[in-house]
């Protein structure tokens, strides 16, 4: 297999896993880093034994480079994956993908209209049991789908200085939804506030509803002591659970509990796979840009709920 040239742009606490990931994978070869911090650039470009760089634009006319991971702080993400899209390079761009739903648009058209992958990371979809509850709901497995719940709670990250709650993990969720129910919500309402840190929400409680009657209802936080990162997902016939950290899925029916096992995969490692192999084979990601932009549009709808003390209807 032909191996891809790729680069990461934001070395930081995620953006080094990523770079971690691409040296381990067969069907990657790590060109290059990027940090505007000389330091961390230059560490991790150590590490691996790669060029480091701190002006992104000036790597990415390193032809070597066909692929870029954008891991920055959230509110530049647009900008330096926009910045690979027009230098003719393929991008992953880290959630929320950009600061506003225009923003994202812009990088699923430039995308397009260069023959681009774009693929945004919502790493959630490559953990198995999430896969196995979509194709469960799909497939009716657990009888009509009823609702959804999910929890991720934790202390607040302090890599986190430029999104609140919301677009940082809460978003997660939002596509999670999407992605097993395979639609989009007609309404949202929410409700969130800072109770410590006064510049961003910490804590979001969203409810999502859809056509058929279904509901979602999503809790996030970064209060809690200990973090829990849980997926109920609630049939006519049958209820499932999926533990996102240690990966265990239980089915709950009504004569017995099952716990199917599956080996433990790292979802960054399957997101990055899938990036690569479709960036190689010019084939569609499983998280398309659209599925980005989808996503941010229900965040902000989240948000706006909770300024207005409302419901607001989505786009059909």
């Amino acid at each position: 297999m032909r191996k891809i040239g790729v680069a990461v742009i934001g070395t930081g606490s995620w953006g080094k896993n990523h770079a971690r990931v691409y040296r381990e994978l067969p069907s990657t070869e790590l060109v290059a880093v990027c940090d505007v911090n000389p330091e961390r650039a230059k560490a991790i470009a150590n590490q691996y034994g790669v060029k480091a760089y701190t002006n992104s634009s000036r790597m990415l006319q390193n032809k070597e480079i066909e692929a870029v991971s954008v891991c920055t702080w959230s509110t530049v993400l647009a900008k330096e994956a926009l910045k690979g899209l027009r230098a003719g390079k393929h991008v992953l761009v880290e959630k929320p993908m950009a600061t506003n739903t225009k923003q994202a648009e812009k990088l699923c058209s430039t995308a397009e209209e260069n023959g681009l992958i774009l693929t945004v990371g919502f790493l959630m979809r490559f953990i198995p049991g999430l896969q196995v509850i979509r194709e469960a709901v799909e497939n009716k497995k657990i009888g009509d789908l009823v609702c959804a719940n999910a929890k991720r709670v934790s202390q607040w990250p302090e890599r986190v200085g430029d999104v609140g709650v919301v677009k940082d993990i809460a978003i997660h969720d939002i596509d999670v939804m999407r992605f097993i129910s395979q639609q989009d919500p007609i309404t949202v309402y929410a409700r969130m506030g800072s109770m410590r840190h006064r510049k961003f929400e910490d804590y979001a409680h969203i409810m999502l509803t859809y056509k058929n009657g279904e509901s979602a209802f999503i809790e996030s936080n970064w209060l809690t002591p200990y973090k829990t990162r849980m997926l109920t997902v609630t049939g006519s016939d049958a209820i499932m659970r999926l533990d996102y950290i240690t990966q265990d899925l239980w089915v709950e029916q009504q004569k017995e509990t099952v716990q199917p096992r599956y080996p433990f995969q790292e979802p960054l490692k399957c997101e990055l796979q899938n990036f690569a192999e479709c960036t190689l084979e010019k084939k569609k990601p499983l998280i398309t840009g659209e599925d980005g932009v989808k996503a941010l549009e229900i965040a902000q709808a989240a948000m706006q709920s909770s300024a207005k003390n409302r419901a607001i209807n989505l786009k059909r």
